[in-house]
Formats: C-alpha cells, structure tokens, sequence
C-alpha cells in the first residue's frame, strides 16, 4: 500500500496490535514489491488502495504466501487469477467500508425526499419564508418509492438503514431470486418498472461490461418527473452525456459522488445546476471510519493466526459479479 495510507489506517494503537499477532517490521511500508526484504518468507499480506497486482512473477517471489487481507474494499486491482491458481486465501474489508456509503446513501436519499438543498438554495436567495409545498408538490418522505439497483453489500445495508421508515422498497438484481429480495424488505422488480415507479434511484450495481451504462439515455427517459437518482456505486454505470442532457432539462434530479470521467471536465453543467448535488468520491471511509476498516482487517489477521475461516472471505465465484 503507499505510505500515506499505511500512516492513515495504522496508528499507533492499531501497529501495537498487529506486532503482538504477527511477525512483522511495523515502520516497513512496501509501496512495491521490489524493495521488500525478506519477500521469500512473506505468509500473510496486508494491502490497501495503491497495491500493485499480484501476478506470477510477483508470487513466484513468495513461496510461502498464504493469504491476502485487504484493508480496502475490492481487491480487483490487485488479486489475479494467478492468486486463485495458487489457492491464497483472500479477505476484505468491503462490508467495514459499505457502512459510510450506505450512511450517506441515506442521508441522500432523506434529503432529496424533503428537497432540503433545493429550499436551502431558495432560502438563502430570498432570505424569508415561502410556500414550500407550492414549489414542492408532495415533498417529504412518508410512504416515498425507493428503487435500489443491486443487492451488494452496499445495496443490502442501505436496505437495512430504509427499513426503520416509511418507505416502499424496490430492488432489481438479476442475481437475485423474489424470496430472497423479500427478505431485505424489498420487492424485486425489473429494472425498466424500478425507474418508471420510483421517486428515488440510488445505484449499487458493480462495474462489470454488463452493466457499463447501464442507465443510458432509453433508461434515464424512463424516470419520472421529479426523480432523484444517486450514485455511489460507480461512474460507469451511467452514461454522463444523456444523464447531462436529462439533468439540464430540470426534469430529474441526481446526487453523484461518482462520475465518469471521476473528475468531470471544468465545462461540465453538473457542477453548477441546482438540481445536481456532486461530491467528490466521500461516500467510502474516510478520516475516522478508516478506523473500522483497519479493526476489520486485524480481525481477520487475529482469525488467521488462531487458525479460524475468515469472516470477510473472497471467492473466485464471487469476484466475477461483484465490485
């Protein structure tokens, strides 16, 4: 992992923690792994954002390497097939970083409900009360349509924290069979019905070529007016010119902390249209929450040395249809 990310997810307390588990030098950082010491004797790995691929040439440096725990969420950067084809365990902490996505999800998906930036836009320009409910038709969030687009581990925690309100849920995932949805709390549709229906869309679908524009200009025309769509899932899965076409007609609204490109281009509408709230990439851990993320990661460290299956364990399977 680089050095700065070392420094932000292993504190004092946490590396204290790690050296009383394993063998290791806690002041080491192995940004690549072409300078590491000792590579031949390497049993676990620890990685986090910025890992270079473990390819056969790499592995073929660690005959003793048995597992990966990642301190981060995907590991497609990172785990090659060589990986699978040599049996290494993998872990990652994917479900300790789903939680502050899932927070803001919801948190976006409230205030859009209530118009809170839109109000607050019209507030502080005309400094005095107005009929909200003039400007608003409907707004508020009791008994509102929310469509999730993916069961991911995101997908299913966002589904945890609707469950105390009085929303109607809806989910698409071709992976996903009408028995298990319920069990979310969720009714389980077909995508083209969740965009036509729902007054919110928020997306957690991973970036697989299937899935690459997923929401393209057929999809988009399909919301109805005065939708909201979210994104914290990634860029990709809409296509940012027909959603910009959409967006400049005021027809829907969308609240994207992911975009593609990941930095959209200075000349781009969607940094200054009222109805368009863009974030840069927040929603995952970040300051405090990469806490989690680490006491994720040395749990399953602990687990490993005493021996015990992983709690976050990755698949070959599973890697094929998830982020």
């Amino acid at each position: 992992m680089g050095r700065p990310h070392r420094d932000a997810l292993f504190p004092r307390a946490a590396i204290d923690r790690l050296t009383r588990l394993v063998d290791i030098e806690p002041h080491f950082v192995a940004e690549d792994f072409d300078r590491v010491p000792r590579l031949a004797a390497v049993e676990i790995l620890i990685t986090s954002w910025g890992c270079h691929p473990l390819d056969d040439a790499v592995l073929a440096r660690m005959p003793a390497l048995k597992a990966v725990v990642h301190a981060a969420g995907s590991v497609k950067h990172h785990v090659t097939e060589a990986c699978w084809d040599r049996g290494l365990l993998v872990s990652t902490a994917a479900a300790a970083n789903a939680v502050p996505v899932a927070e803001y999800t919801l948190a976006a998906i409230l205030f859009a409900n209530k118009r809170v930036l839109e109000i607050g836009g019209l507030y502080r320009e005309h400094r005095n009360t107005l009929d909200w409910a003039a400007h608003f038709p409907g707004f508020g969030n009791y008994r509102r349509t929310i469509g999730l687009v993916g069961a991911s581990l995101v997908g299913r925690r966002v589904l945890e924290l609707l469950r105390p309100h009085d929303f109607d849920i809806l989910l698409a995932d071709p992976h996903l069979d009408p028995e298990a949805a319920r069990s979310t709390g969720a009714r389980l549709v077909e995508l083209d019905e969740l965009l036509a229906v729902s007054d919110i869309v928020s997306l957690h679908a991973p970036a697989l070529p299937e899935t690459y524009h997923l929401l393209d200009a057929r999809r988009l025309s399909l919301l109805r007016d005065g939708a909201t769509l979210v994104n914290t899932g990634r860029g990709s899965l809409i296509d940012t010119e027909a959603l910009t076409a959409e967006a400049l007609s005021g027809r829907i609204h969308a609240v994207l902390d992911v975009t593609e490109p990941e930095v959209l281009p200075v000349s781009s509408p969607l940094y200054s249209l009222p109805n368009v709230l863009l974030t840069p990439h927040i929603a995952g851990s970040l300051g405090g929450e990469l806490l989690r993320i680490t006491r994720s990661a040395l749990d399953e460290v602990e687990r490993y040395c005493a021996g015990r299956e992983f709690a976050y364990p990755v698949t070959r399977a599973a890697l094929s249809t998830s982020a």
